[in-house]
């Protein structure tokens, strides 16, 4: 038990250590990426309104459908893609990236890479 709460801390440390740095705005929004076990999730804010600018996740109806797992690097390369086609909708062309307090690798890695080959700058 006491090495699951230690985990747990050290992952909201790093968290909160990357949002100190890290700040949307309305020209440049944060992509903020969320995993659980299950599914990945990722959203443009504007920090400065505090609003969320557009979302997707392996939950989409549209990924839904043709993911058999919401919770392996292929679902997470479609959410990439995904969140990219709405940000292009809303006029965004360049986001912040914050990995959410996770090490850049697997599903993260995977996200990302896919937003940036799907046009986004970060």
């Amino acid at each position: 038990m006491r090495l699951i709460k230690k985990k747990r801390l050290s992952h909201q440390r790093r968290r909160g250590r990357v949002r100190l740095k890290i700040s949307g705005t309305g020209a440049r929004p944060r992509l903020a990426v969320f995993r659980s076990l299950k599914h990945i999730y990722a959203q443009l804010i504007n920090d400065e309104l505090g609003v969320t600018v557009a979302e997707a996740s392996s939950l989409s109806p549209e990924l839904k459908e043709n993911l058999s797992n919401g919770g392996n690097v292929a679902a997470a390369e479609n959410v990439g893609a995904l969140i990219a086609q709405r940000a292009k909708q809303q006029g965004i062309e360049a986001v912040v990236f914050d990995r959410g307090g996770h090490i850049y690798h697997g599903r993260i890695k995977a996200l990302a890479e896919a937003a940036r080959s799907a046009g986004l700058k970060f």
